[in-house]
């Protein structure tokens, strides 16, 4: 099975609203809901379960039901960093889910998640027990020496872009949040599954990625988000 963990457990501060920014209405419809829609019209995912933050349970639960979203089958609290929270998710699925099952683990404030790149990231997990969502760097990178200038820049074909969603086996999972929490290994600051795997020690995939799916950290992201939602494609665009 397919098990999708959707991260909506933070408060959303740099946005500078009253709500938390998963819960922001855009064409009268939530943020999470759009994230939730990608996942509820994917014929390879079967089960939903979002962490959400305290007190939007019920206000989250009922958005399923106006939307249609079956898929959601838990909820559960957030913890206070996103390691916490995605270590919350996991933790639910221990004796929910088969330890082989993929678990694609996603940010509820990235709505706009392509049928395509799911596809690449579960086939990757299939594959290879995980696949991560990735792009290459189109700007070059430079390194700062002194806050001011510069002598040294990083090869943009080194490097590549890594985002949600991504997906694991449930048995990596838990074996590694637990040795991580305990071990003290990736989990502070912005630490998040790909980078605490990559200090445990474990090779991860690339997937496909697209530029359409973008975080929605700033009012101006939103004003991004509400773009795609209107754009019409040009028709001789292949």
């Amino acid at each position: 099975m397919n098990i999708a963990v959707i991260i909506a457990g933070g408060s959303g501060s740099r946005m500078g609203q009253d709500i938390p920014k998963q819960f922001i209405n855009v064409y009268d419809k939530p943020v999470v809901v759009y994230t939730l829609e990608s996942f509820e019209r994917h014929h390879m995912v079967d089960a939903i379960l979002v962490v959400c933050i305290d007190g939007w349970h019920d206000i989250l639960w009922a958005y399923a039901k106006q939307f249609n979203i079956t898929k959601l089958k838990w909820v559960v609290s957030g913890g206070s960093s996103a390691q916490e929270s995605i270590r919350n998710g996991v933790y639910h699925l221990k004796d929910k889910c088969d330890r082989n099952d993929n678990i694609i683990i996603h940010d509820g404030i990235r709505p706009l998640v392509d049928a395509e790149v799911l596809n690449d990231v579960i086939d990757k997990c299939n594959e290879y027990g995980n696949g991560v969502t990735s792009l290459p760097y189109n700007e070059q990178i430079f390194v700062v020496d002194d806050e001011k200038s510069t002598v040294k820049y990083i090869p943009r074909e080194t490097l590549r872009r890594v985002s949600t969603p991504q997906a694991y086996k449930l048995d990596k999972l838990i074996w590694a949040y637990e040795k991580a929490f305990r071990e003290e290994i990736g989990i502070y600051g912005s630490s998040y599954t790909n980078t605490m795997m990559v200090e445990l020690g474990e090779r991860l995939y690339f997937a496909k990625g697209s530029d359409k799916n973008i975080k929605l950290t700033t009012k101006d992201d939103l004003e991004i988000f509400k773009g795609y939602l209107t754009a019409e494609k040009d028709k001789w665009l292949k």
